[in-house]
């Protein structure tokens, strides 16, 4: 008997011990490229809007708020805050088939919106490439997509409900609130908490992919020739081809009648993505890696021209690049944006660093947005072309610094043509830049100092660069 009383303490030690260690893991805030870990006070997952609005008007204190967590330098999270954990708070809060428009409580993903939408045959306007992110999450960072001439994800916003940090509500739109509005888009969870949104959506039509390589200096002028204003073209963007530089290759989705090569409307959530971590992992491993890509990997991927749904082709996971683990190296983003006219200079900058820099580059996407003069850390304040770096790094300090160096270094080239850099990224860049390439931070600020006195919104974004 006292065997077995002892067994019984003993259990209920461990089991404690246990509890206490998954009590204490489960305060931690980490991003996707696990460089991040970041200890929270208390987390609080709502499920409703009352209980949103009576989290924040009851507690005191600062508070960071996360959705998706793609963010890569700790935008989503702040030593010892409340954190709300937005990604049970996922409703269709009311779907409008005949005006094309959806409202949704931010922590539902774009994925669960294809789902509902897409039997009525719609699609979403404007969103990034994978659809696993939050709504909250892609309005805080002003997303943007492949999607010709509609530029960041503020164009497809009718409005959004804000619940502020004495935990009043506010709905913004562009003509009630509208500086509200204009900050909180793009605003990085400094304004307030973005708690619902009505969103614009289109047809779902069908779409064929045409593809052509070419000399990347000529890429600037057919894009501008053949596809900016083009009204077939729906999807947009081109690869360059490293380590040259010197090639391109321009991938299109225009609208079609031809018969679809895939039945499927989605693709599917259970897919296989086994071969495709495993490609990429093979590139950042070898020298020959872009080599093999473009002489073998890509005439299959290109071979023939599918027909497919929008929302197919708007339906990515990012599963189908995440590698086994993070421990020693991780991958993460960089982009950049620069004035149509700088394209062949910054061409030749971006270049160079990478090449002096040895930084380890898998691929860089080129694409482009229409200017947004709305939101007030814009950073398309004239049209653009963008530059998306997708890299691999190690994970050591020493790794991280020189990540630091490159990127500070990519930073002054696209500042220097009248260009901007994304802040959803690490958190490399100096004072002096996030002020040159944000020149409407004041407005910013003064409006955060007014709504949010006591700097309760808070993230390491805003700890960096806000000046209270």
């Amino acid at each position: 008997m006292k065997l077995l009383i002892k067994l019984f303490v003993a259990i209920f030690i461990v089991s404690t011990h246990l509890t206490a260690l998954a009590e204490k893991g489960d305060l931690i805030v980490n991003d996707v490229t696990q460089l991040n870990p970041v200890t929270v006070k208390t987390i609080v997952t709502p499920h409703t809007l009352d209980e949103l609005i009576k989290t924040i008007a009851e507690s005191t204190g600062p508070i960071s708020i996360g959705g998706g967590r793609y963010s890569q330098g700790g935008q989503t999270s702040h030593q010892n805050s409340l954190h709300l954990d937005m990604r049970q708070f996922n409703k269709v809060v009311s779907f409008d088939i005949d005006k094309k428009e959806i409202k949704v409580q931010a922590g539902i993903t774009w994925r669960d919106i294809q789902e509902y939408i897409d039997p009525h045959h719609l699609s979403v306007k404007i969103m990034q490439t994978y659809t696993n992110f939050t709504v909250g999450g892609s309005l805080s960072v002003n997303a943007h997509g492949r999607y010709v001439g509609e530029g960041p994800i503020i164009n497809s916003v009718k409005e959004i409900t804000l619940v502020l940090a004495n935990g009043e509500l506010k709905h913004a739109n562009r003509n009630e609130n509208q500086d509200l509005f204009y900050a909180a888009i793009g605003g990085y969870g400094g304004i307030a908490v973005i708690a619902e949104a009505v969103l614009l959506l289109e047809d779902n039509t069908k779409i064929k992919r045409k593809d052509i390589i070419m000399d990347i200096t000529k890429y600037k002028q057919y894009f501008l020739d053949n596809i900016r204003d083009d009204s077939t073209v729906v999807f947009s963007n081109a690869e360059i081809y490293l380590p040259g530089f010197n090639k391109v290759r321009s991938i299109t989705w225009n609208l079609t009648d031809e018969p679809l090569t895939q039945p499927l409307k989605l693709i599917p959530k259970n897919k296989n993505y086994y071969w495709e971590p495993k490609i990429i992992d093979w590139i950042a491993n070898h020298s020959s890696g872009h080599s093999v890509r473009r002489s073998l990997i890509e005439p299959l991927i290109y071979a023939k021209s599918p027909v497919v749904w929008r929302n197919y082709e708007a339906s990515y996971d990012v599963r189908r690049l995440e590698p086994k683990n993070r421990n020693k190296t991780t991958y993460g983003l960089r982009e950049y944006f620069v004035p149509v006219s700088q394209f062949e200079t910054f061409i030749e900058k971006i270049q160079l660093i990478i090449k002096e820099q040895k930084v380890n580059v898998i691929n860089i996407s080129i694409r482009h947005s229409p200017p947004d003069t709305e939101s007030l850390l814009s950073w398309a304040p004239t049209e653009v072309f963008s530059f998306v770096i997708y890299y691999r790094q190690g994970t050591s300090q020493s790794d991280i610094d020189a990540v630091g160096h490159w990127t500070r270094a990519l930073n002054d080239a696209a500042i220097s043509l009248d260009g901007t850099y994304y802040l959803p990224y690490q958190i490399h860049e100096t004072a002096e830049q996030f002020r040159t390439a944000y020149p409407r931070h004041k407005e910013y600020f003064l409006l955060k100092k007014r709504v949010d006195p006591d700097f309760r919104f808070i993230n390491k974004l805003w700890e960096t660069h806000y000046k209270n």
